[in-house]
């Protein structure tokens, strides 16, 4: 008979309308439960888990150096060092954390592909506005893209881990918060 079509999978809210998900890679729809399910562990997991590391992570000592130097450049260079030494990390962590057969969690090359490019993504856009000369309008403008970044993770979790949303928002706000509140406490120091 082979595997059906979903109706309602574990992961998504329940519902009666027809399986949709955003295209996988290899540009192909899950069709399954445990299609979808192995997209959510292998795919969206570790993007989700680089994006927050390299969205959080980077926060404390771009803003340090900014609050410190009250200098955008210095901002900027020690952002683009923070997103890519952590997408490098995290990339090597992933792939050389375990061989996905006992977990289930795909490939190790794969996932550390996905979660340093992420890891680097999330940590590359709230430094782009150091560009800007001053100071001041470069820290307003970063000050935006973490707001951003940090509800496209609240909405992320929300999409795939049936979080509810604003307590999603809240917890992701939270965490954030704290990094944030550190950079400025040390740039300040």
């Amino acid at each position: 008979m082979g595997s059906r079509p979903i109706i309602r999978p574990i992961i998504m809210k329940k519902s009666e309308k027809q399986f949709s998900t955003p295209i996988g890679l290899g540009g192909k729809r899950p069709s399954t439960e445990e299609e979808y399910n192995k997209f959510v562990l292998q795919t969206v997991q570790p993007g989700l888990a680089g994006l927050m590391d390299g969205s959080v992570s980077t926060l404390a000592p771009i803003f340090a150096v900014a609050f410190a130097t009250h200098n955008p450049h210095y901002a900027f260079v020690t952002g683009i060092a923070a997103a890519v030494g952590a997408g490098i990390s995290m990339a090597f962590a992933e792939a050389l954390s375990d061989t996905g057969e006992l977990t289930g969690r795909g490939r190790p090359f794969r996932r550390g592909v996905i979660i340093g490019l992420m890891t680097f993504i999330g940590g590359i856009f709230h430094t782009f506005p150091f560009l800007i000369g001053n100071i001041n309008v470069a820290l307003t403008v970063a000050y935006l893209v973490v707001g951003i970044e940090l509800i496209t993770i609240a909405y992320i979790r929300y999409r795939y881990f049936q979080m509810r949303f604003w307590l999603s928002v809240l917890q992701v706000v939270v965490g954030g918060g704290l990094v944030f509140l550190a950079g400025i406490l040390i740039g300040q120091a």
